[in-house]
């Protein structure tokens, strides 16, 4: 052991005294965290500085890869990998400076970053305030211009934030759902880098970036009204009320601490003063004026313009689950704006009001094509209704169907008087049918439209036409009601006649007429099945301006929650 230093004897005797030792060395090794990037790398001659920022964007990447993305507390890069892959190909070249100039591709992408909200997008996203502070340092202070830590830092947000928007545009930041119908296996990571050369190459950041969005009009539409929207919008961070609350203290809190950002009230810990706050908020909003939290007022307080940004920012991301082209003939049914648009060859051929599901028994999302329509339809009520509101009527009166005018069958289509079962029994179904025959008084109207699908829906007119007068109409138990469901019928024949092969008959529309005029049911099959697209869309661009619908399924409030609760207003 003579010739073993100090440091390499006391080793060997931790070895001999504990096997575990030198594993727990290296594990300790393995968890040693990467170097950082120095803050500060001063080169005082010009034409050395892009050799020094390139040398710490290597340094950087490396950091920045092998610590998940995490450049410092306040800078997180989403596309590490990316990133790496785009620098290493560029020998670590500064992409968006030279000679301690941003080139006029930085200068595009930092405006782009900064005007993110016209795209609904968020410019904490892409790291502005970091990019700021930056940018503004470069402008008023010549140290800042030497200090190549401070360029590596830069160009790598820079890139960072076109992949990130590029990403966000093109495929928005919503997952797939049970509707979508984008098709982004072409889209892969090389796709991004790809676009991201050509957009240099072109020198064409804003242009490149915009190619990616969405064509489709009712995106386009909303997003040329956000300018308008944010010319007037005090985007200020809301305290949000969550209702119904169990704790009533909890609630009462949420709600003083908005009134007291609006101004209705002083001082948050009087009662009397809540109250009156509460009441005089009410007031001016047009709510029913009583003093109490109920569910319009605590919807009003949670209207906020940076509530009603990020419900712009959902809706245009709903957009993005759509395939890049919708059919040239289509029907679409926007459920919180209670309306059916058909759309032909870009052309609006018809709108109509509708009635749609109530929040306990939604109209879902889907997508179908028209395959038939029946004149004076029978109705078979869906098991949900049966177990919802039939079942417990039979419980309580074996005369309920009677007094609804519904009939009951077995299996067999024989009528089965309600008297005869013991209804008692039924916990979660009945072994029968319950049908309300066709007429003038159907819950169906006299005309309805079949499209396939699993939830048993299917739109028709309604024997309460009268709904169509009121400005909400969640209010049928799932189906979509039509107004003008004549105006519809008529274009399907027509269309099927215009579509028809050479000495093909079709269905005529004055064939439609005598089977309503005679009461008679038919079931009309419709040969160009016109495809039908039911969705939720909170928001839309009316003549470059925003219209809010009433959040009825409060999807809205859901979705912006979960992607957008913490966002900082910028």
């Amino acid at each position: 052991m003579r010739n073993t230093n100090p440091c390499q004897f006391f080793f060997l005797q931790m070895k001999r005294l504990c096997p575990f030792f030198i594993i727990g060395c290296l594990l300790s090794c393995n968890n040693i965290e990467p170097a950082k990037p120095p803050e500060v790398a001063v080169v005082k001659i010009p034409e050395k500085i892009d050799g020094k920022v390139a040398e710490l964007l290597q340094i950087t990447n490396k950091y920045v890869t092998e610590n998940k993305g995490k450049l410092n507390d306040s800078v997180f890069l989403l596309h590490a990998d990316l990133l790496n892959k785009i620098y290493e190909e560029g020998d670590f070249h500064p992409i968006w400076s030279s000679d301690e100039k941003w080139t006029s591709t930085a200068d595009s992408m930092y405006s782009l970053v900064h005007d993110a909200k016209l795209y609904g997008l968020f410019p904490s996203d892409y790291n502005f305030p970091s990019l700021a502070n930056i940018f503004s340092g470069m402008a008023s202070d010549s140290l800042h211009k030497k200090n190549a830590a401070l360029w590596a830092r830069a160009d790598i947000m820079l890139t960072d934030a076109y992949l990130g928007m590029a990403h966000d545009l093109k495929l928005g930041r919503l997952v797939k759902d049970s509707v979508t119908l984008r098709v982004d296996s072409l889209v892969t990571d090389s796709f991004f880098v790809h676009h991201f050369q050509e957009a240099l190459a072109q020198k064409n950041i804003r242009g490149s970036l915009e190619q990616l969005e969405p064509k489709l009009k009712g995106y386009t539409d909303l997003k040329a009204a956000i300018p308008a929207f944010l010319d007037s919008a005090q985007l200020k961070k809301a305290t949000y009320v969550f209702y119904p609350n169990k704790d009533s203290a909890s609630l009462m809190k949420q709600v003083a601490a908005r009134l007291s950002e609006l101004g209705m009230i002083q001082a948050a810990g009087d009662t009397g003063l809540l109250r009156e706050g509460i009441r005089k908020y009410q007031k001016q909003n047009n709510i029913p004026v009583t003093g109490r939290i109920g569910e319009k007022t605590v919807n009003s307080l949670n209207n906020s313009d940076w509530q009603r940004f990020k419900r712009i920012a959902v809706n245009l991301d709903r957009y993005k689950l759509l395939p890049d082209t919708l059919p040239h003939q289509y029907i679409w049914v926007n459920l919180p704006g209670f309306y059916l648009q058909l759309w032909n060859d870009d052309t609006l051929a018809l709108e109509s009001k509708i009635v749609v599901g109530k929040p306990l028994t939604r109209t879902p999302l889907l997508t179908s094509k028209i395959t038939d329509m029946v004149t004076y339809p029978q109705w078979t009520i869906p098991e949900s209704i049966i177990l919802k509101e039939v079942l417990p009527g039979l419980q309580k009166d074996t005369n309920y169907l009677k007094k609804k005018g519904y009939s009951l069958t077995n299996d067999k289509g024989d009528e089965v008087f309600t008297s005869s079962v013991k209804w008692a029994k039924y916990k979660k179904g009945i072994p029968y049918k319950v049908i309300q025959g066709s007429g003038d008084d159907n819950a169906l109207g006299i005309l309805k439209f079949n499209f396939n699908n699993k939830y048993s829906v299917y739109m028709h007119d309604t024997n309460q036409r009268y709904y169509f007068a009121r400005s909400s109409r969640a209010l049928s138990h799932g189906c979509v009601r039509v107004q003008q469901w004549d105006k519809l019928a008529h274009f399907l024949i027509s269309n099927d006649s215009l579509n028809a092969a050479p000495n093909v008959n079709t269905f005529k529309t004055d064939s439609l007429k005598a089977f309503l005029k005679r009461k008679e049911k038919h079931v009309i099959p419709v040969r160009t099945k016109v495809p039908v697209f039911i969705r939720y869309i909170g928001c839309t661009g009316i003549n470059g301006r925003v219209k809010f619908y009433d959040d009825i399924y409060n999807e809205d409030k859901m979705l912006s929650e979960r992607y957008f609760s913490n966002k900082p207003v910028i």
